[in-house]
């Protein structure tokens, strides 16, 4: 071969400079693709994948030379011979080499570019169909998908008991694990933590009385249902006179005080809805409140008579711990029992609380005194209007009792080929007070059916980049128990190597409307997601098209913020990975039946009006398409710079109280260089990588990791996580976060004596002020400065 290269490069350098055919990759919208160009001069030496080269022309063109030495006339005319027959066997040795080794160039990479309106997708190899491009891929999982037995899996497992701790949830754990281990998954197992849970007490059972003027216990009103209970409510007996409050939230109890009933020392009637129960009991807790009964209230469900509404006689289960995983290991894992000494959770209320059904709501209502509750208060359990009250005495007690229970996650994984040591994580709660037809035997029947899917998928070639782990959890109806205590122990594991957590929990509500919980980070990726998935209810349109069709500005009718009561929140705020929670709801009604023993999978059909399959394919087919763009995109598709209209946002809140800082020598200017410089850093970042070369891998990886922590850079490092767990310093909870840093802010306009709490944070403080300016300022800066990269990239000039 060198020989004949010798003769090759001899001939060229006796031959003219023709024009020849090469190939160039196209930049932009065409990239790709190859794009013939006619190019004079210089042989070109940047090609590494020529799929064409043309001989020279004869050398009949080239003036002649005068031959005065024979053999070397005969091998001048020889030369064209010897350079074709050189050319045909290199031609033929390099399209040999190109047919065995195509798809493994990491240079040319032609053979392997996803043609795509979505740039950043790469094919996986199938050794037995050839190339799988993004097409493919979508086929090939709807494919898959479309072969199993969503709603049969959905009927079957809310039949089943599995309460958390439970033997019929011990039978559930291992029927689980073994259809994960029959599936193609890498890896399967399962975490055991012993946490503290509170449960009725069958012998002493919760009681509510009334009490005479007198203060003698009188008649008991009947709890029609012992088992429905709040757990971690306060244990002991309380009484104090009646006042409705309506859902409980910090406006409706200042309300009351305005309107000349004080919440102070009484037990409060609140409805269920709008917040969480932890935040009612809260909210009622730094009133002074005693205690609190909560109801549904009918009027906030739907009224239509062809769907199923709740029974009178029913109450909801919830449970109040304002915070999430074992409030008695606040902070630390729970896998062994005995090794951290008791601690509360501050987040556990002091006054205890009991569901109640909306026929014992009636009577109570029909007692009350007092101002007339204001229109927007109003229900439909009277033909009269509420009263505020006060009304007559009642006694509480309750009896719950704590226990330690072992629970148990369980995990499967397919590893990713190029960063197996990142995760995409996806989960659903498994357990469930009753029946949890739409609470977890939804979101269950899903993940078991993305994990046959992607199984299914793997068998047929597909290889993702990044891991998929789906993860089962359990003790999600006491607080996403599970969830938290496994964050808690590998915290600092998980905010370095998971990428994006999907949660599968309150996936099926209703087929009215679609909602997404998430990050900003993953809003982008969202919409581009939900043009590819056709509407249940609409046919001929994607779920985009559905929502666009009420709504232009589509964000706004899809994105809520992540609740405290979704496993979703403690990703993010706890450990600082973005996170999404889909739900299909009802058109402004809430599914009447979640945490009721009336939440069968008869009754979500019946609410649903038989369209259940549907809506849950739509789901799985969401999900499971968001889970090939994070586990196979090159480079990871969550919008980096969408934080920098997060604090845009937030500042102009800020913006309103200006004028009464500077009157105080105060200014808020470091938190505007701050937002300045994340913004600069995001598009500094963009601009890096839509220049550097797209098939570097190390670069990639870089870049993917700058990308993946955007979310952990918004935790708060000056906080200690064992003291204030939620960190995140646009969706945490504490004195460090922006929102307290406004609530505090609104104490210059406000009225101390109208405001809830003691008395030190009820009145602005300059030096509370400064303290979380500067932890806001500089966990802000902070974020910019880990997105700059290097530290020698940093532009220090605050």
């Amino acid at each position: 071969m060198e020989r004949l290269w010798g003769l090759l490069q001899r001939a060229q350098q006796l031959s003219p400079r023709s024009s020849q055919t090469v190939y160039q990759r196209v930049e932009g919208p065409q990239k790709g693709h190859l794009e013939e160009e006619e190019e004079d001069g210089e042989e070109t030496l940047a090609h590494f994948c020529p799929m064409e080269l043309k001989g020279p022309e004869p050398l009949g063109s080239r003036p002649r030379q005068p031959n005065r030495i024979p053999w070397a006339a005969a091998g001048r005319r020889a030369a064209p011979y010897l350079v074709l027959t050189a050319l045909l066997i290199f031609t033929g040795a390099f399209l040999l080499g190109y047919v065995a080794f195509r798809g493994s160039c990491q240079t040319c990479g032609d053979s392997v570019l996803v043609v795509s309106e979505d740039v950043n997708y790469e094919p996986d190899l199938d050794f037995h169909r050839g190339t799988l491009y993004w097409s493919d891929l979508q086929a090939m999982f709807l494919q898959f998908l479309g072969e199993g037995r969503l709603e049969d899996t959905i009927r079957q497992t809310s039949l089943r008991e599995r309460v958390a701790g439970s033997a019929g949830m011990a039978a559930l754990t291992q029927d689980i694990r073994a259809a994960l281990s029959r599936q193609k998954l890498d890896h399967v197992w399962t975490d055991t933590h012993y946490v503290g849970l509170q449960f009725p007490d069958p012998a002493h059972p919760n009681t509510l009385h009334w009490v005479d003027e007198a203060g003698k216990v009188g008649e008991q009103l009947p709890l029609e249902d012992p088992d429905v209970y709040c757990p971690y409510s306060a244990i002991g007996n309380v009484t104090g006179e009646l006042v409705y409050a309506h859902y409980g939230r910090p406006e409706d109890l200042q309300d009351l005080r305005t309107r000349g009933v004080d919440p102070a020392g009484r037990l409060l009637l609140v409805r269920v809805g709008v917040i969480s129960f932890a935040q009612k009991v809260t909210n009622a807790q730094d009133f002074g409140a005693q205690g609190v009964l909560i109801y549904p209230e009918p009027a906030d469900f739907s009224q239509d008579p062809h769907k199923p509404s709740l029974s009178s006689q029913q109450a909801v289960y919830g449970h109040v711990h304002l915070g999430t995983g074992d409030p008695y290991t606040p902070g630390f894992p729970s896998f062994n029992q005995t090794q951290f000494p008791p601690v509360a959770s501050s987040g556990l209320p002091s006054i205890p609380a009991q569901p109640i059904s909306a026929d014992i709501a009636s009577r109570l209502l029909r007692k009350l005194k007092g101002p007339v509750a204001p229109q927007e208060w109003q229900g439909s359990l009277l033909g009269s209007p509420y009263h505020l009250g006060p009304g007559p005495g009642l006694r509480l007690a309750v009896n719950n009792h704590r226990t330690s229970t072992p629970i148990n996650n369980i995990f499967g994984c397919i590893e990713g080929r190029s960063e197996p040591d990142h995760y995409v994580v996806i989960g659903a709660q498994r357990d469930a007070w009753g029946p949890g037809a739409a609470k977890s035997a939804v979101g269950t029947a899903i993940l078991l059916e993305l994990v046959r899917t992607f199984s299914s998928m793997v068998s047929n070639g597909f290889r993702p980049r990044r891991s998929l782990l789906f993860i089962s959890w359990d003790g999600g109806d006491f607080g996403s128990v599970g969830s938290t205590e496994w964050l808690e122990g590998y915290l600092s594991v998980l905010h370095l190597k998971a990428v994006v957590y999907v949660s599968l929990d309150n996936a099926v509500l209703g087929n009215d409307k679609f909602h997404a919980k998430t990050s900003p980070l993953l809003t982008s990726l969202i919409e581009s997601v939900l043009k590819q998935v056709d509407s249940p209810n609409h046919s001929g349109q994607t779920l985009y098209e559905q929502v666009v069709f009420t709504n232009p500005s589509w964000d706004a009718e899809v994105i809520r913020p992540l609740p405290m009561d979704s496993s979703a929140y403690s990703f993010t705020a706890f450990v600082g990975v973005p996170a999404v929670e889909f739900s299909f709801v009802e058109d402004d009604q809430a599914y009447p039946f979640l945490h009721t023993k009336e939440d069968t999978y008869e009754n979500l059909h019946k609410v649903l009006q038989g369209r259940l399959p549907a809506v849950a394919q739509a789901v799985a087919q969401l999900a499971g398409q968001l889970l090939i763009r994070l586990s196979h995109d090159r480079l990871l598709p969550l919008d980096f710079g969408r934080y920098g209209d997060v604090v845009l946002r937030h500042i102009g809140n800020l913006n309103e109280f200006s004028g009464d800082l500077k009157a105080r020598g105060l200014t808020l200017q470091w938190v505007y260089s701050a937002r300045g410089d994340y913004i600069r850093a995001a598009e500094k970042l963009r601009q890096e990588i839509y220049s550097s070369e797209e098939r570097d891998e190390r670069l990639t990886r870089m870049y993917n990791v700058r990308i993946m922590r955007v979310e952990f850079y918004f935790l708060s490092q000056y906080v200690s996580p064992a003291d204030s767990p939620f960190r995140h310093i646009f969706m945490g909870r504490g004195d460090h976060t922006l929102g307290a840093l406004l609530d505090h802010l609104r104490l210059l306009r406000s009225n101390s004596s109208g405001t809830p709490g003691a008395t030190s944070s009820a009145v602005f403080q300059e030096s509370r002020f400064r303290r979380q300016l500067a932890l806001l300022t500089w966990t802000l800066q902070g974020a910019a400065n880990a997105l700059s990269g290097d530290v020698w990239n940093i532009d220090n000039n605050f």
